[in-house]
């Protein structure tokens, strides 16, 4: 069974000429940790720094053209050619790309662009008309939802691709309500109507549970592009409301879980690359933007051109007042988010039988959990691979050989029974409830999902992460395989860690077992860290611990197991599967062995004093492991005690690591599933009722 992802082509193809003076070099922009401006200027600094450079080769490509034609400059016309030419072609990812052609037609009207170009000879003369008829084909030969007619590739169910594909058609159908659609044959008014409830179960969701993809620095850019583009342009009223409250929300997560502008807390989904190095998140730009720090990388961003093109929203003082309470000595965030799928029809989703009729809808909505071959929803999964043609998606192709097995199986009555035999290994990509848990000082951050899915496979979670500035960070994986889509070598974990963490401690068991696998099997038996040197001030090694410092933030790492650098020489190495990447040399841990206990503490200089202190202290804490199971005397925390089936406890008494609330910090407590969350910091405020949809910026007298 394969772990389902798709590799198709993310470049664009440009054929037309750029227009005079486009940018050719990039001109990068600076990392900034000092909070500087108001979002008005900092608007305006990226909008600016979009004029010096050309638009980057990727999906996000078009937006950059919006924000230059926005700007006064001369956009690229064969950019938005490319960005419909891959919109045609259905390929993986179009609805990143169609959102911006739907700006393009809410946003930039025709006859207002034509005058701007008559009257100002910086702007390139081109086809408008063309344009914008191309546009309008575009849009109404799109397929919307996997019912409709053609067999492709693109990716309708996870949680952001859902609000991005059903927003697209509601807003769609609206735009041109009497109009026949191609693909579908239905009118934009029946579009509108079939979007509508699944819009607003989507709503309803994420306020009530949060989001599946929990703190995702990748896929909270898709999801805040689909709210703006419903905040800026639908016209129902109920949408706008709570589409506008979940915007909060969302900028609300990133405040209460960045560090100085690196939103580097565990996440529900992140890759490699956004991992290891802060300039490739795809949120960072955003939090340039709407916080003050952070870099306009450009790397993946769409959602921050359309926070500075926006018309209709504006974001409350309280989230930008929390991610500027950088001098609080310590901030505890606890938060819970997604559901158990075991608890499906108590959040009104159908449960799943063996045989057909059963609600699409309901099997699509628990698809946004990647719940494919899971025991809860395989039989409704084998339907839809059949119902939407997906045998033939490139996301489900390694399926194909199962094609004439699977239904066998389920008229048999043995697909649920095959389903949790193997689930550990087929459900790596499943994200149920979880349970985080961020604590930030002036000085550094850490993160982690606590006691999350022990012993499962692992997708691309990212369990624990330490932040002490934009690129120091260090976090720990279980690598799946050397190469290859997520989970890989740094991407994901070939089996999950119980980790869990109090305050400034974090404690991560492997427990590495053998299981029979069909989709991943576990061939590499050992763990490693992430730990580049090269970007910390001093790393000290000392008592089998290894420290490293950055300004007056500390970091203490501890393997169970004896651990070694990757140096870039073979010879140094305990097996030759291990990925000779030069990236990673001086900047990986190995630690080999079928089972290990990392331990991460972390310090800073006005509590712990010099770091040589804080080494000392560390370096000769007492520490037991034995097996599986660890007793440690925290200098700073006390006996701390964990194990694979043990408790977590401080000083005997045990550490809560499940049933959090929605929200539990200084700033905010709600109860999982509130009817509303309240919002202070200082003299800024904010109250989201929902039932009532009402969105309170003044504090109660």
């Amino acid at each position: 069974m394969p772990t389902v992802h798709a590799n198709p082509e993310y470049q664009m193809q440009i054929k037309l000429p750029a227009p005079p003076d486009y940018p050719t070099e990039v001109v990068p922009d600076e990392y900034t940790a000092v909070i500087h401006g108001t979002f008005e200027s900092r608007k305006q600094d990226l909008l600016a720094h979009i004029q010096r450079n050309p638009a980057p080769n990727n999906t996000k490509m078009a937006y950059y053209e919006l924000a230059r034609w926005a700007a006064g400059g001369a956009p690229h016309e064969g950019v938005f050619h490319a960005a419909m030419d891959f919109i045609d072609a259905r390929k993986d990812c179009s609805d990143f790309v169609l959102h911006s052609i739907l700006r393009l037609l809410y946003q930039f009207d025709e006859e207002d662009q034509r005058s701007k170009i008559k009257d100002s000879p910086q702007q390139s003369i081109f086809n408008l008309q063309s344009l914008f008829s191309r546009a309008q084909t575009t849009v109404l030969n799109f397929k919307y939802w996997p019912e409709e007619a053609g067999v492709d590739s693109m990716c309708f169910w996870t949680e952001n691709h859902h609000i991005l594909f059903t927003s697209a058609a509601y807003l769609a159908g609206q735009l041109y309500p009497d109009a026949v659609f191609a693909n579908s044959g239905q009118t934009g008014k029946e579009k509108m109507e079939k979007a509508h409830q699944r819009i607003l179960r989507w709503l309803d969701f994420r306020f009530y549970t949060g989001f599946n993809e929990w703190l995702s620095h990748v896929y909270y850019d898709e999801d805040i592009t689909a709210l703006l583009s419903l905040v800026d342009f639908c016209q129902d009223d109920e949408i706008v409301r709570k589409s506008t409250m979940i915007l909060d929300l969302l900028l609300l997560d990133m405040a209460l879980n960045s560090f100085k502008g690196v939103f580097g807390s565990t996440h529900g989904r992140s890759y490699e690359n956004t991992k290891k190095w802060a300039s490739n998140e795809g949120t960072i730009d955003i939090t340039k933007l709407m916080f003050g720090m952070g870099q306009y990388s450009g790397f993946d961003n769409m959602s921050a051109i359309n926070l500075a093109l926006s018309t209709n929203y504006t974001m409350p003082p309280v989230i930008e007042a929390i991610a500027h309470d950088l001098a609080r000595p310590e901030m505890e965030t606890k938060q819970r988010a997604s559901i158990k799928l075991a608890e499906a029809e108590k959040w009104g989703i159908f449960k799943d039988g063996e045989a057909q009729p059963f609600p699409f809808e309901d099997a699509m909505f628990l698809l946004q959990f990647e719940a494919y071959i899971h025991p809860r929803t395989v039989n409704s999964f084998l339907s839809m691979l059949d119902e939407y043609r997906w045998w033939e998606n490139g996301f489900f192709y390694e399926f194909e050989p199962y094609k004439k097995v699977l239904p066998l199986m389920r008229t048999l009555h043995i697909t649920k029974p095959f389903a949790r035999y193997f689930e550990w290994d087929f459900c790596r990509n499943t994200r149920e409830e979880v349970n985080t848990y961020t604590y930030r000082t002036p000085d550094y951050m850490l993160s982690c999902a606590q006691d999350y899915r022990p012993g499962m496979g692992g997708d691309q979670h990212q369990i624990w992460q330490a932040t002490l500035g934009a690129d120091a960070v260090c976090f720990t994986t279980h690598p799946a395989k050397v190469q290859g889509v997520s989970p890989n070598y740094w991407a994901g974990s070939g089996q999950l860690p119980r980790a869990v963490q109090h305050k400034n401690v974090v404690i991560c068991i492997y427990n590495l077992h053998r299981k029979p696998a069909l989709n991943v099997p576990t061939k590499l038996f050992y763990t490693h860290a992430w730990f580049p040197k090269d970007q910390f001030d001093e790393v000290v090694e000392k008592q089998e611990w290894l420290f490293a410092r950055k300004g007056d933030g500390y970091l203490a790492l501890r393997s169970q197991r004896p651990f070694y650098w990757k140096t870039g020489n073979p010879e140094d190495y305990h097996t030759d599967l291990i990925a000779n990447d030069a990236e990673d040399v001086n900047r990986e841990l190995v630690a080999p062995g079928d089972s290990n206990i990392w331990i991460c503490e972390m310090g800073r200089r006005d509590v712990d004093g010099e770091f040589g202190e804080f080494v000392e202290r560390v370096a000769t804490a007492v520490i037991q492991f034995n097996g599986v199971n660890v007793s440690y005397h925290s200098p700073s925390q006390g006996r701390l005690e964990f194990g694979w089936k043990a408790p977590f406890t401080q000083n005997g008494q045990p550490i809560q690591v499940y049933g959090y609330p929605r929200y539990d910090n200084p700033y905010v407590q709600a109860e999982f599933a509130p009817d509303e969350i309240v919002v202070n910091a200082g003299d800024n405020y904010l109250k989201l009722d929902w039932p009532s949809m009402t969105r309170d910026l003044e504090k109660p007298t």
